[in-house]
């Protein structure tokens, strides 16, 4: 992920220790976790230069990973410049579950004499241009949309809208529903697979950000340009860029937003990069929207592990979690406004902004309460401060 790439900030901060060999048939990989409680869906990331240094002329399309049992398991090599590097790929990716006080596993990662076939996908991203110029993207747990240019125009009727806030849908099915969902176009009715119950409108929805200046939240028009980088079967990854806006007193901020949705998660990895002109740096504030038609909302802060929390209840259709998790060191504050309650952090120009949002529903069957909710927060705060440790070794 350039600087900050994915490997770096998804749970799983790679360390590498290689034994050479000259010829190596297999690559053994030791995953070590410091942390006592259980890991789901924990992802495993290994620069594919330290793969095909092992295991020369090897192929991503011939290539098996393996748990420790001997059963292959999903996979996935991303190559961001697909049409820049004939033969290039930047990681290999697979998963494990590490059960509560599990401190290792190992893998082994070995060559195909027959192509392997691609994993059923868990994740998956596009561009909607039959919707006003959506951007969709799910995995197995939860989906999302954020609103492209044409929304604003008038060609999108009695819809027009300026958000750059994310919207949520709500799933109760593993398997991938925005095509199918687009297509029968009545996603805001109970399908027995979710729906669409939450308003995004003008606040930040489930994790869209804003300049703050101490008093006023100052938010971008929609999208304006769209990049899928990789589509699941493990990991999507895709880009949105919004257009200057006029953060306060003449100062305009433009912004990228990469985000990385994994499997397994109910949140997903957003690096915010801004480009301004200051040597001051700016207050970011990243929101979850207010809904006075919810009943029952509970708004709760942990200031220690940077994140803050909002669950709603939407009576005949369950109650909803959203939530937004910062990375090590970013929390700088939480206020609330009329639309949103936010949490601050300091950006500078050029260096990305990491945080981590998403959503849970009742209907889902992942979580049952708020409790199990802000857990699970809090669970992920201790996560991401404390990385897997990787070590590969050839034979």
């Amino acid at each position: 992920m350039n600087t900050l790439r994915a490997s770096a900030l998804a749970l799983a901060t790679s360390v590498f220790a290689f034994h050479s060999a000259l010829a190596a048939s297999s690559i053994t990989v030791t995953v070590t976790n410091d942390l006592d409680l259980a890991r789901p869906a924990e992802t495993i990331v290994i620069p594919w230069s330290q793969v095909a240094a092992q295991l020369s002329g090897t192929e991503m399309d011939h290539l098996k990973v393996l748990d420790a049992a001997g059963k292959m398991i999903p996979a996935q090599v991303t190559n961001f410049a697909p049409s820049e590097h004939q033969h290039h790929a930047d990681d290999l990716i697979f998963q494990h579950d590490f059960a509560a006080g599990e401190k290792r596993a190992t893998f082994t990662i070995e060559p195909s004499a027959d192509p392997v076939p691609p994993f059923p996908d868990q994740t998956f991203g596009r561009y909607v241009p039959e919707r006003n110029d959506d951007f969709a993207w799910e995995n197995d747990r939860i989906a999302h949309r954020i609103y492209g240019p044409k929304l604003e125009t008038p060609a999108a009727g009695k819809d027009q809208m300026v958000s750059s806030g994310v919207d949520v849908w709500c799933k109760r099915v593993p398997y991938l529903i925005v095509n199918r969902w687009y297509t029968k176009s009545l996603y805001h009715e109970e399908s027995g697979e979710g729906l669409d119950m939450y308003d995004t409108g003008k606040t930040r929805g489930c994790g869209g950000t804003g300049i703050w200046d101490g008093q006023n939240l100052a938010v971008s028009h929609n999208w304006t340009t769209w990049k899928v980088l990789a589509n699941g079967p493990v990991r999507t990854v895709f880009e949105l860029t919004y257009a200057p806006w006029d953060a306060g007193g003449g100062l305009m901020v433009s912004e990228t937003k990469r985000f990385t949705v994994d499997a397994g998660h109910n949140l997903d990895q957003i690096e915010s990069t801004f480009t301004f002109e200051s040597d001051k740096g700016i207050t970011v504030a990243i929101g979850l929207g207010k809904h006075p038609k919810a009943k029952a909302a509970t708004p709760a802060t942990n200031d220690k592990e940077g994140w803050i929390s909002l669950w709603e209840n939407y009576a005949k259709n369950g109650e909803l979690g959203t939530g937004i998790v910062l990375a090590p060191g970013e929390y700088s504050g939480a206020v609330e406004t009329a639309l949103d309650h936010l949490i601050l952090a300091h950006a500078t120009p050029g260096k990305p902004l990491v945080y981590y949002a998403g959503a849970g529903w009742t209907k889902s069957g992942q979580f049952a309460t708020a409790a199990d909710w802000t857990a699970y927060l809090s669970a992920w705060s201790k996560r991401i401060a404390s990385p897997l440790k990787i070590t590969l070794s050839a034979k």
